[in-house]
C-alpha cells in the first residue's frame, strides 16, 4: 500500500503559505503557514497532522491488540501532543504523548495497560517516529 499527499509552498518561509492535498480528498487545498505552525494562524501545520495520524493509528492498534486478546471496545479516545522544540539552528519533534482513555467491557487494569504498551509500541506511526513516545492509559 502506497499513501500519497502533496505540499505546494509559495513564498518565502515566514511570509509565505503552503497548501495540503491527499489522494483521498480529506486534506484539500488545506491551508499551512508559519503562523499555523509557530502562532496563531488559521490552518494546519505538518505537527498538527502527526498528532493527527499518530492518535489515529495508536487507537486503531489499540483496537486490534484488544480483539486478539479477546476484547472488544466500546469507545477509545486518544489525544496525542506532539512536542515541537527548537534544536540549535533547526527545530525537531522531540517527543510525542499520548492521553487514552477506553471503555472496554471485562478487562482488568493490568491487562489493558500490558495491551495499550505493546500497540503504542507496534502502531506504525510510533516506528517511524525518531522521538520519545510515552502514554498515559485509564478504563473510563
Amino acid at each position: 500500500m502506497k499513501r500519497k499527499a502533496q505540499a505546494v509552498w509559495n513564498g518565502s518561509g515566514k511570509d509565505g503559505t503552503g497548501k495540503l492535498d491527499s489522494d483521498s480528498g480529506v486534506l484539500s487545498g488545506t491551508q499551512y503557514s508559519w503562523k499555523t505552525r509557530f502562532s496563531d494562524g488559521k490552518g494546519t501545520n505538518p505537527e498538527e497532522l502527526i498528532a493527527a495520524a499518530h492518535a489515529g493509528c495508536f487507537s486503531m492498534a489499540l483496537a486490534f491488540a484488544l480483539n486478539k486478546a479477546n476484547h472488544e471496545a466500546k469507545e477509545i479516545k486518544t489525544d496525542a501532543t506532539v512536542n515541537f522544540e527548537q534544536q540549535g539552528e533547526g527545530f525537531a519533534i522531540t517527543a510525542v504523548h499520548l492521553d487514552l482513555t477506553a471503555s472496554i467491557p471485562g478487562i482488568d487494569e493490568a491487562s489493558f495497560k500490558k495491551i495499550a504498551e505493546e500497540a503504542k509500541k507496534g502502531c506504525p506511526v510510533s516506528r517511524v517516529l525518531n522521538a520519545t513516545i510515552t502514554l498515559d492509559a485509564k478504563l473510563a
